[in-house]
């Protein structure tokens, strides 16, 4: 059998425990001896002593250090980055929040090869994961599933055969050799959110695939919903908007207007000015009548 490269690629950020739970259930994996695994994880100045406690349990793990500015897209480009120079069979993203079942990276090798064998050979698979607590759906494949708002994704839920979608969310993604001579690595112009979407769409825009595996293949609870603000709460707040991380609201995550702009101008058309401003309507209009009402 050919011997098969994986370089999982992690960022993490002052959850050690988080961290160590997913490294220790990657370790568990239930591969094939032709099968190895290269760790590059990326500590992006935590406090908490995760890269220490990293080192001393899995010592075989590459650890890069980032300047405590990374969030989630800088931090898996450095490690992406690091691992494309070893030029791996595959890479795989794995969110440090992410506990994987013991067969995981396995169903994600034999769908590839599955889809391979058909003559798909640049195929992006991402697993499903489902709460840890009620075993609801919380993150995987998404699909463009209104024709008038392409950003507009809806989760695909997970059957017992892979599915075709659009694109992902990049808690547990495998990226083969051929895809990312195509792709190359996340785009800077993210820095925490996003990044993982415009992959998958940049992928079908290169002629790749996207997939999602079969089944439930991992645990990763669902980010919390923020409680329900006042319009002068909400004001008080809106500098979150220009932060890496954004504004949450019940029903959106608000990032970055300028990351934002990108994703439309990317994947919107001719008509993304709309797609990239229809978002923000509430908190613009909060922001003008603040306005209005710091003049009178």
């Amino acid at each position: 059998m050919k011997h098969t490269t994986i370089a999982v690629l992690i960022t993490c950020f002052n959850r050690k425990q988080k961290t160590l739970g997913s490294l220790e259930a990657l370790f568990k994996q239930v591969l094939p001896p032709e099968v190895s695994l290269s760790v590059y994880l990326v500590d992006d100045a935590s406090t908490d002593g995760t890269a220490e406690s990293v080192r001393q349990a899995y010592s075989a793990v590459k650890i890069l250090h980032g300047d405590g500015n990374l969030f989630w897209n800088g931090g898996m480009r450095m490690a992406f980055e690091e691992a494309i120079k070893e030029d791996y069979d595959y890479y795989l993203w794995l969110n440090d929040d992410t506990i994987l079942d013991p067969e995981a990276v396995n169903v994600l090798l034999t769908t590839s090869n599955r889809l391979a064998s058909e003559g798909d050979t640049a195929a992006v698979i991402a697993i499903s994961t489902r709460d840890p607590e009620t075993s609801e759906f919380t993150y995987g494949g998404m699909l463009q599933s209104r024709w008038w708002h392409p950003l507009n994704l809806d989760p695909l839920p997970p059957t017992q055969e892979a599915q075709p979608c659009d694109t992902i969310c990049g808690n547990c993604v495998l990226i083969p050799r051929q895809v990312v001579e195509r792709v190359g690595n996340l785009d800077p112009a993210f820095v925490h959110y996003a990044g993982d979407w415009d992959y998958g769409l940049r992928a079908k825009q290169q002629g790749c695939t996207v997939w999602i595996a079969p089944g439930y293949l991992g645990t990763c609870s669902q980010n919390p919903k923020p409680a329900e603000r006042t319009e002068v709460q909400l004001r008080q707040e809106l500098n979150k908007v220009g932060q890496p991380k954004g504004l949450a609201l019940q029903d959106v995550t608000l990032q970055p207007m300028e990351e934002w702009k990108v994703l439309t101008q990317r994947h919107c058309g001719l008509l993304w000015p709309i797609y990239w401003l229809l978002p923000y309507r509430r908190v613009l209009w909060i922001s003008l009548l603040g306005g209005l009402k710091g003049k009178k």
